[in-house]
């Protein structure tokens, strides 16, 4: 049976308060611009259960500060042909344009991708993964030109306006356990299986391939789950308007990211629960392993918490990581 639950792991209390302290200004001319403390989200789809949580962090709360990661969730499509994105965009604390730029990447990946939702549903069912791999790079490739683009008329520094992205796409069809990953820039992918967490980033070649052990091609009894790319690969399916690179004010080229593109494309096991998240949760995931031990002890039950006890176990506070907090969990049944 669980212990008695805690609320924070490591060394010692961090310095921060435990709860919001100032609210960050806002501009009267602009009040849509706000950005809330906290946001949750959830969803039962085919085999899976999905809970997604942003929290401003520690030292954003103390200084005033906007909550930089943003959350978006989408479901394109109904029933078993629906495809479910979900895309977390974080921005540099110490940019005041980070929200923003976080808030747009995210619209254009969301946008892009409910405009080819049915064929890009279709790829993932029949484990097209070279077409995923190329279509979903073009998209994201263009997502940050547009933001370079939009730096450059703001008149700053291209590095003051852009996020790290990563996303996960999740189709409804209870008979198709394929999940996709891509994305770009700092955070975390794991997975806990058998009460285990198990780090699927490290050494990782930057063009992606499917995870080792969750479906690969490599080993697992999965790995028949995963046709091989068909002849001919790299055939964009994918309406995403991305046929030729995004260029600049003469029509030059932009250059690609300065981070290498990440995708994964791999089928899920009943039991495995895939955990997404930005840097916020990422860098004391990897450096605390208390942390790491006492979230799966808390999922290790049969079934998901419930989103308010989500949204607690994504606070678990650690001593010397004050920023802001992304994750999304993906339980299979």
């Amino acid at each position: 049976m669980p212990g008695p639950r805690v609320e924070v792991v490591g060394a010692g209390p961090p310095t921060y308060e435990p709860e919001p302290t100032a609210l960050p200004a806002a501009d009267p001319l602009a009040p849509d611009r706000v950005v809330p403390d906290t946001v949750l989200d959830g969803a039962r789809y085919g085999t899976y259960t999905l809970r997604a949580a942003s929290v401003r962090g520690d030292s954003a709360r103390f200084r005033g500060a906007p909550r930089s990661d943003v959350l978006m969730t989408a479901r394109f499509g109904a029933g078993e042909g629906a495809l479910v994105l979900v895309a977390v965009a974080g921005g540099g604390r110490h940019t005041g344009h980070a929200p923003f730029a976080a808030a747009e990447l995210c619209r254009r990946i969301c946008t892009a991708v409910g405009r080819s939702h049915a064929r890009l549903a279709d790829d993932i069912r029949a484990a097209r993964r070279d077409d995923l791999k190329s279509g979903l790079h073009r998209l994201t490739d263009r997502g940050y030109g547009r933001l370079r683009s939009r730096a450059a008329e703001l008149g700053i520094a291209p590095e003051e306006y852009t996020a790290g992205l990563r996303c996960l796409l999740l189709p409804a069809d209870p008979g198709c356990r394929t999940r996709v990953f891509f994305g770009v820039g700092p955070g975390g992918l794991f997975r806990l299986r058998d009460g285990a967490w198990h780090d699927l980033e490290p050494a990782a070649p930057a063009t992606g391939g499917p995870v080792v052990g969750y479906g690969s091609p490599e080993r697992g009894p999965a790995a028949r789950d995963v046709p091989e790319a068909r002849p001919g690969g790299d055939r964009l399916t994918l309406d995403l308007n991305v046929a030729a690179p995004p260029g600049g004010p003469a029509g030059d080229p932009l250059p690609p990211p300065a981070e290498p593109f990440r995708f994964r494309a791999s089928v899920a096991r009943p039991g495995d629960t895939l955990l997404l998240c930005s840097g916020g949760l990422a860098d004391p995931f990897r450096g605390e392993a208390a942390l790491a031990r006492e979230l799966a002890l808390r999922w290790a039950g049969a079934e998901p918490p419930g989103m308010a006890e989500f949204l607690a176990d994504v606070q678990l506070r650690v001593k010397g990581y004050a920023d802001d907090r992304t994750a999304v969990a993906v339980w299979e049944a």
